[in-house]
């Protein structure tokens, strides 16, 4: 892997960390394409305005090993507008959603051209140099790595994420102690003691130890992290972006963005956060079907994103389609679980009912109430003339 060095001429080093674009996601089944269009042309802009030196994208760049192909477009797409537009660097490291073989290709060649891609072991320890007028800020990239790759490469006895991060560190030390006056930024996708993880994100335990002590950091001036969707502060130099997008509702509360990021001759000099662009607010909406359809109370999430939750008492008729009326956006619906009084019918009784008894049963098990005059009409209309096809066959 090449040790790259870029001199730039600004008396600081600035650059941009983001993280978990998850290119190819769904939301409940709705393709964010669009969506994360909106946000590559967002970080081209800024990275243009700002003249940042390096976009850092700290993992999970797709949102699965085997990405679809509008996905890898839009990669190809970011990564040339950020170096031919932005005259920016770009480092990305793999993520545990990321195939290392697929993220890696031709990453050799890309690293001539300013984007350089990290998987695996083998290059952790070797930085990117960005100089400015004092020294060089060495970033250095430390992707994904499995427990059992770092035993396998580097003789570990402990298989644990803290364990491969502490041999990866140790790697960064080792070469940074080479380089005396050289201020560092490491990049690295973990679940760090003390953020805030949500539903969205795959575990990536293994034995039950998954997280991972910030001390591992200690000396470094900023750690860029990747791994949980939220925006979130460790330590003024220790932080996950978080990412761009609400990939569940568990993220309606999310305020998405990046973090824009100066070093100077001393250090961290600046940290500051810069909003993503919102595709469509979510909300998270609870009450009755007649509340929700009717209520002024809801009448602002009219064109939001919406995940419903009924307290109905009784299990209502098509709620789904009459909610969609007034909140034509509604992805997710939380029906209440009913378990209606049925009598508690043994499951001998089963054999000496006649089968409309039973279907009559199972809807009001389902339902929460018994079936009325019309449906109860239909279905004895129903079994007649299953009766009547059986007799004639």
């Amino acid at each position: 892997m090449l040790r790259s060095t870029y001199v730039l001429a600004s008396p600081f080093v600035r650059f941009l960390h983001t993280s978990d674009w998850h290119l190819g996601r769904h939301l409940h089944g709705l393709s964010l394409h669009d969506a994360h269009q909106a946000f590559i042309d967002h970080l081209v802009e800024i990275a243009r305005g700002e003249q940042v030196d390096a976009v850092l994208i700290a993992g999970d760049l797709y949102d699965r090993a085997v990405p679809p192909p509008d996905a890898v477009g839009l990669w190809d797409q970011a990564q040339t507008r950020l170096v031919l537009e932005a005259r920016t660097q770009v480092v990305v490291i793999a993520g545990n959603h990321d195939s290392p073989a697929r993220l890696g290709v031709s990453s050799r060649l890309l690293e001539r051209a300013g984007v350089h891609v990290r998987v695996g072991t083998g290059a952790v320890g070797t930085p990117v140099l960005l100089k400015d007028e004092h020294t060089a800020v060495a970033c250095y990239p430390v992707p994904f790595i499995e427990p059992a790759a770092a035993v396998a490469d580097w003789g570990l006895e402990e298989r644990s994420h803290a364990a491969a991060l502490r041999a990866a560190m140790d790697r960064v030390r080792s070469d940074l102690a080479g380089c005396p006056g050289h201020r560092s930024v490491v990049m690295a996708h973990a679940f760090v003691f003390g953020g805030q993880g949500c539903d969205t994100e795959r575990d990536i335990s293994v034995g039950g130890v998954q997280h991972v002590p910030s001390a591992v950091f200690e000396g470094v001036d900023y750690v860029a992290l990747g791994h949980l969707h939220g925006r979130q502060r460790l330590a003024d130099g220790l932080r996950y972006s978080g990412s761009p997008l609400a990939f569940s509702f568990s993220e309606a509360a999310h305020v998405k963005s990046s973090y824009l990021v100066d070093l100077d001759a001393d250090g961290l000099r600046r940290v500051e956060e810069v909003p993503a662009p919102i595709p469509r607010r979510m909300a998270r909406l609870t009450g009755s079907v007649e509340e929700l359809l009717n209520s002024p109370a809801y009448s602002a999430y009219e064109q939001c994103w919406v995940e419903a939750t009924l307290t109905d008492q009784v299990r209502p008729l098509s709620p789904h389609e009459r909610l969609k009326r007034r909140f034509p956006h509604l992805l997710k619906l939380v029906v209440p679980s009913l378990t209606a009084d049925v009598g508690s019918r043994d499951l001998a009784d089963l054999d000496r009912l006649a089968p409309v008894e039973v279907a009559l049963d199972f809807v009001t098990e389902v339902r929460g109430r018994p079936a009325d005059g019309d449906e109860v009409a239909l279905l004895h209309r129903t079994f007649d003339e299953l009766r009547r096809l059986e007799a004639t066959r």
